[in-house]
C-alpha cells in the first residue's frame, strides 16, 4: 500500500522509513464499515498489501487538511509545541492522533500519547510532543470540528462498494499463500510475497468476531489484536487483557496483526500464541472442503514445522469458557520494555478450588525452536498448595522441559534463568500474599 500511495498516487507526505512497521513514518487512516458505523484504525502502510485496502477508506495526512488551508487541531497542536524538527517523522504522529480523535477512547493526553506508542522520532526527545498530545485531547473534548467535513460522507460511499459477501472464493493448490496482516511475513519475505498469488483474508467478513456460544468462546481467524482488546467477552475472562495486549507491539500493528497470523507464524517467542496455550485453545483447520479440529498444543512439529498442509488454513479458533475460579497471567522480558521482540515470554492459567491448585497451564517461548506448553510443570501444579517449596521444585522441572540457544537476545543461560523469575513473578502478581521476597530470592 505504501508503493501505491507514494509512486501511483503521488501522495508524499506518507513517508518510507523502516519497511517494517516499527518507526510509523508511514502510518494511514484505514476506515471500515462495522454494523452501521464507520471504525477508523492506524496502520502502517509498509506492511499492508494493497488487496487489504479493498473496501475500505484509505486516508493519508494529505486526506485530513481543512479545504481552506487552516491546519487542523492535531497539525494545529504540533505547530504551536514546535513537535518537530526534521518533520520526517510528523505525518506519521499526525495520522495516530487523527485515529485517536476518531477511536471511542476517552479523551484524556494518556490515550493520546498511546495512541503515538508506534511512532519513532529521532530529533525531539517527545517532550514537545507529549504536549502537543495534551492539546489534542483538549481539542478532542471541546471542538466538534477535528477533520474534514468529507468524512461524514464516507459511510455511504463504503456501503455502495461493499455489496458482496466477500466469501473466500479460491482455495487449495491455487493459492500460494494465505495471508493475514502480514505484520510480521512481509518483514520476512517481501521479495517473495510481493508479486506472489496469494488470498488475503485480513478483516475478511466470514473470518471474523468474537463470541462466546454455551461454554466456548469462538476467535475468527482474522480478528485482530485490537478486537481482542476490544472485546468484552475476552476482558471479562482476563480482566488485565489491555495491560498484557501493552507488551504486545504497537497500536497500528495490533489494529492489523491476526491471532491466526501469530499461530501459522510459528515463531517461539509468538506472544499470543504462548497466551492461546495455556487456554487450551482447538482449532479448526479447512481446505475449503474437508475441516479436522486441532489442539493448538500439537500444531508445533519443530521449528517453523506446522501439523498443516499448505493448502489448509484456520477457520475458526475455539477456547473453554474458565469458571470464575480462573486466574491467568502474561510476562514478557525484552531488550525494550514495550514494542518489542520478547527474549522470554511466559503465560499461566490457574483454576483454583479454594487454597488448593485444581488445575494449571503453563506455556513458555523464546526457550526452545518451538512455543511450548510445559506439559510435566503444569502436571506437577495439580493439586498443589502453593508454597515457596513447591515454586522452587516447579521451578526446577521447568529445567527439564527447556531447551534454549544462545542468540542476540540471550545466552541459553540467562534465558534459562530469565523464566525461572517469570514464573516467580506470575505467583506474586495471582497470589500477592505469598512472601515476595522470599520467592525472588529462590535460585533456579
Amino acid at each position: 500500500m505504501l508503493d501505491f500511495i507514494r509512486y501511483h498516487q503521488h501522495l508524499m507526505g506518507t513517508k518510507i522509513g523502516c519497511r517494517e512497521g516499527d518507526c510509523g513514518a508511514c502510518t494511514v487512516l484505514v476506515g471500515q464499515l462495522t454494523d452501521d458505523n464507520i471504525e477508523y484504525r492506524s496502520m502502517t502502510c509498509c506492511l499492508a498489501p494493497l488487496a487489504n485496502a479493498h473496501g475500505k477508506h484509505i486516508v493519508t495526512v494529505e486526506g485530513i487538511n481543512f479545504s481552506n488551508g487552516e491546519l487542523n487541531p492535531i497539525q494545529k497542536a504540533m505547530a504551536d509545541e514546535g513537535a518537530t524538527q526534521c518533520g520526517f517523522c510528523t505525518p506519521g504522529f499526525v495520522m495516530s492522533l487523527a485515529g485517536f480523535c476518531l477511536s471511542d477512547k476517552e479523551a484524556t493526553k494518556e490515550n493520546a500519547i498511546a495512541a503515538v506508542d508506534g511512532n519513532i522520532c529521532r530529533c525531539t526527545g517527545y517532550k514537545s510532543i507529549e504536549r502537543a498530545c495534551g492539546h489534542v485531547a483538549e481539542a478532542r473534548k471541546n471542538e466538534k470540528r477535528i477533520l474534514p467535513e468529507y468524512f461524514s460522507s464516507i459511510k455511504k460511499r463504503l456501503w455502495e462498494i461493499n455489496k458482496d459477501d466477500g466469501q473466500l472464493t479460491t482455495h487449495g493448490s491455487q493459492l500460494t499463500t494465505i495471508i493475514g496482516g502480514g505484520t510480521d511475513l512481509y518483514v520476512q519475505k517481501h521479495d517473495e510475497l510481493k508479486d506472489a498469488q496469494s488470498q488475503f483474508v485480513f478483516d475478511h467478513p466470514g473470518l471474523n468476531g468474537i463470541s462466546k456460544e454455551g461454554n466456548k468462546i469462538f476467535i475468527g481467524p482474522s480478528a485482530t489484536v485490537t478486537d481482542l482488546k476490544n472485546s468484552k467477552t475476552i476482558q471479562d475472562i482476563i480482566p488485565d487483557f489491555d495491560h498484557h495486549a501493552w507488551l504486545v507491539s504497537s497500536t497500528p500493528i495490533r489494529n492489523m496483526a491476526t491471532i491466526a497470523g501469530n499461530f501459522v507464524n510459528a515463531s517461539p517467542i509468538g506472544d499470543f500464541t504462548i497466551f492461546f496455550l495455556t487456554l487450551n485453545a482447538q482449532l479448526a483447520l479447512t481446505d475449503g472442503k474437508s475441516k479436522r479440529i486441532l489442539p493448538l498444543r500439537n500444531f508445533y512439529k519443530g521449528y517453523k514445522q506446522l501439523d498443516k498442509r499448505p493448502e489448509e488454513y484456520i477457520a475458526k479458533i475455539w477456547f473453554e469458557a474458565p469458571s470464575k475460579n480462573f486466574k491467568f497471567n502474561f510476562e514478557k522480558v525484552s531488550k525494550r520494555t514495550n514494542l518489542d521482540i520478547a527474549s522470554v515470554n511466559s503465560a499461566i492459567a490457574i483454576e483454583m478450588n479454594g487454597d488448593k491448585i485444581n488445575e494449571a497451564a503453563i506455556s513458555a517461548g523464546g526457550v526452545g525452536p518451538i512455543p511450548i506448553f510445559l506439559k510435566k510443570t503444569s502436571a506437577f501444579l495439580s493439586g498443589k498448595k502453593l508454597s515457596e517449596e513447591v515454586i522452587h521444585e516447579l521451578i526446577e522441572i521447568v529445567q527439564t522441559e527447556i531447551s534454549p540457544i544462545s542468540d542476540a537476545r540471550g545466552s541459553a543461560e540467562y534465558k534459562r534463568l530469565l523464566l525461572g523469575q517469570l514464573i516467580k513473578a506470575h505467583f506474586i502478581k495471582l497470589f500477592p500474599e505469598l512472601e515476595v521476597r522470599k520467592i525472588m530470592t529462590l535460585v533456579p
